[in-house]
């Protein structure tokens, strides 16, 4: 990778809201070539008096970036959506 180019992994442009959720996928390169799935979900936004985080690393594993942020992106509605 050339030192001019930020790839996804490292500038996240993949964040959105999903039911009161900021929804931040992100994609980690291991050294055997796999990209792991990982999450960051925060709930409450900037009027928020202490908005809450989870973060998910490693959820899976995937041959390509865009399959682990997909994955990552379909996990978080899951998990939104069975805590109602």
């Amino acid at each position: 990778m050339s030192c001019g180019r930020l790839s996804l992994m490292q500038k996240n442009k993949h964040i959105h809201h999903y039911n009161g959720y900021s929804v931040s996928p992100s994609a980690h390169r291991l050294p055997d070539g796999w990209f792991a799935a990982n999450l960051l979900l925060t709930k409450g936004d900037a009027l928020s008096a202490e908005p809450v985080s989870y973060q998910f690393d490693a959820l899976d594993y995937f041959d390509s970036e865009m399959q682990a942020l997909g994955h990552a992106a379909v996990w978080a509605r899951g998990w939104v959506d069975s805590r109602g």
